[in-house]
């Protein structure tokens, strides 16, 4: 991996987006505010982001704006305690939690998940630590082709075992790393076995009430009248709903609810010393490969901060602690079209003073007919990345997948040029064949890669 760039895992998104690099100096109390405000309210305007960003130094807070809607249908509006699904963010609780386990002697790093779940394929060879690395091998669930058929509806914890001991590993224990919502399922159902309390309890005891945090917990069914937030897709210039993942699928991997200043709270007291001994904190901030325990390195030229990011349904979330620098950022989104990243380093960016420019979103947009998006459809190869790209017809919206990966609609500019700004994606056809487009350039957080339509 470069060191100017982050691999960020969103759930649900085609591939890892690179978010590039910006100088960090020391914050500055006298920050442009009001440019940031103008940046969140344009964005907000051009129907770009909907949700809320709160940015902490030294245990203070210095900017908090929320934009958009929690509720569209009842025109409601989101405040700075409104609460958002965090997706991937709940793995550093459920790291957290493991770790204080191992501070009480009540676990070791080395021990087997064969200990617990024998009949988990490689269960032997797999410790918590490659659990915890992403290391274990064990295939990613949340990737198999038929989960949107069922992730709606409530699995038990003997459903997702089923499914588990069933599912094929990709790899040799420690041999690689591979992100797998299956390792941290899994640990949540090993924090509950140890303890005999529920993940959701467990949550409360150990986190949220020795810190105060009123406003996060183990999600459930979405409740307005709690000023929790829905999700959206824009889709046919307005937001549309988004389908409701139900919580007990992702569980320890994905399933709590928090807010933008609680997530602060949360990752200081984590650097605070306040939930591990700092010995297990060393340990979840050494990275290989991009990973932690719980965390990853974020680099940003010559400085870098720990976190992660998440993403479940229409949500999208970022949080990450720069220890240098004593400055904490976190980002809450239930509706976005524009590139999470892109939006970190604008914001970033302007706290810290760096020349920033705020996009006009001016780009012209085209509608293609169905006998003009045939001429894109097909399976298209590259040598650079580990997995082909389809393109097919939807109803009215040409979409694109990647192996393994949920499709997304594409926004065409021009008959060349396509889009997918929550991902920050551009795509640029060329070499016009009989009919159908033979190669495209996939552009993505500095990276380019060429793809080559398959005979």
């Amino acid at each position: 991996m470069s060191e100017q760039r982050f691999k960020n895992v969103l759930l649900g998104l085609l591939i890892v987006a690179l978010m590039q690099s910006v100088a960090l100096g020391q914050s500055s109390p006298t920050f442009d505010k009001q440019k940031l405000d103008t940046y969140l309210e344009k964005l907000d305007k051009e129907n770009k982001m909907m949700g809320s960003l709160t940015i902490d130094s030294a245990g203070s807070k210095v900017y908090q704006k929320a934009v958009g809607f929690r509720d569209v249908e009842r025109g409601t509006r989101p405040d700075a305690d409104t609460k958002y699904r965090i997706g991937s963010i709940t793995k550093t609780y459920t790291a957290t939690m493991i770790m204080q386990l191992v501070d009480e002697d009540k676990l070791s790093l080395s021990t087997s998940l064969a200990d617990f779940y024998p009949q988990i394929p490689q269960s032997e060879s797999i410790t918590i630590e490659h659990l915890l690395r992403h290391q274990s091998g064990l295939y990613n669930f949340t990737n198999a082709p038929d989960y949107p058929d069922w992730m709606t509806e409530p699995l038990s914890k003997e459903d997702l075992l089923q499914i588990f001991y069933e599912d094929d590993p990709q790899f040799e224990p420690g041999a690689q790393t591979s992100y797998s919502n299956t390792n941290y399922v899994l640990l949540q159902f090993i924090l509950e076995d140890i303890t005999g309390q529920s993940y959701a309890n467990l949550l409360q005891n150990r986190i949220a009430k020795p810190l105060n945090l009123e406003h996060t917990h183990y999600g459930d069914g979405i409740e307005p009248a709690k000023n929790e937030a829905f999700s959206y897709q824009y889709q046919e210039e307005q937001w549309r709903s988004a389908r409701e993942t139900a919580l007990s699928i992702p569980g320890g991997a994905g399933a709590i609810v928090s807010t933008t200043s609680e997530m602060i709270t949360f990752i200081r007291a984590l650097f605070d010393g306040k939930l591990v001994s700092q010995q297990s904190l060393d340990k979840m901030t050494s990275t290989g490969q991009g990973f932690g325990i719980g965390l990853a390195k974020v680099p940003f030229h010559d400085r870098y901060a720990f976190g992660h990011n998440g993403g479940i349904d229409g949500f999208q979330s970022h949080l990450s602690y720069f220890p240098e620098e004593d400055v904490t950022i976190a980002i809450t989104t239930n509706g976005l079209q524009y590139s999470l990243n892109d939006i970190l380093i604008g914001a970033l960016s302007i706290y810290l003073g760096y020349e920033f420019k705020i996009p006009s979103f001016d780009e012209k947009t085209i509608t293609l007919s169905k006998e003009q998006m045939k001429k894109y459809v097909g399976t298209y190869a590259t040598d650079q990345l580990p997995m082909d790209m389809e393109l097919f017809i939807e109803g009215d919206v040409l979409k694109a997948q990647a192996t393994g990966q949920q499709a997304f609609p594409l926004t065409a500019n021009s008959e060349t040029k396509f889009r997918f700004d929550p991902a920050g994606v551009v795509m640029e056809f060329d070499s016009l064949e009989n009919g159908a487009y033979q190669h495209f350039m996939l552009y993505q957080g500095g990276g380019s890669f060429s793809f080559t339509r398959k005979e």
